[in-house]
């Protein structure tokens, strides 16, 4: 240990290099590090097992027998809440992380809510942080701008066909 470094106060759990090793360790956060088929797989899933829940609610306006191309689009549409709320979710944590780093104040606790501190980051350490926010975490956050921006694509390709029925 280097004698002459500044001491962190921030709580180890608070510190933003070991809320990234958290997150990327994490069985949920971690998901949105894997290769594209890795990552593409859970959305189609959770996609999948949301039609157990779309169909019936579709079924009830669109009867299958009757209206196929009306139940297959709401039901379709219905069953991308769930995997967009998840996409939400898998956001709202790496973004976190990313300001958390990229800042280079940061603010913390020591003990409670009632006691908070700002600490000042090191040049050498804020200067890790910005590299870490912009070789591994912008890489992340831009593959879940693209999968919002596909969804949003089949939403909008889903409303175009709706119109010509």
């Amino acid at each position: 240990m280097n004698p002459s470094a500044p001491v962190c106060p921030v709580p180890a759990e608070q510190q933003p290099l070991n809320e990234y090793q958290e997150l990327k360790e994490s069985w949920f956060f971690r998901w949105a590090t894997l290769g594209w088929a890795g990552y593409l797989k859970p959305i189609v899933i959770l996609w999948l097992l949301s039609w157990l829940i779309s169909a019936p609610v579709a079924a009830v306006s669109f009867p299958f027998a009757k209206y196929p191309v009306q139940f297959l689009l709401s039901a379709g549409a219905g069953a991308m809440v769930i995997p967009a709320l998840t996409l939400v979710r898998l956001y709202l944590g790496w973004i976190y992380v990313c300001n958390r780093l990229s800042q280079e104040t940061i603010f913390y606790e020591e003990s409670g809510w009632y006691d908070g501190q700002c600490w000042q980051k090191p040049a050498e350490v804020w200067q890790r942080d910005r590299l870490i926010v912009n070789y591994e975490i912008r890489a992340l956050l831009r593959r879940i701008q693209l999968t919002f921006i596909g969804l949003s694509s089949l939403l909008l390709a889903n409303a175009m066909i709706w119109l010509f029925l």
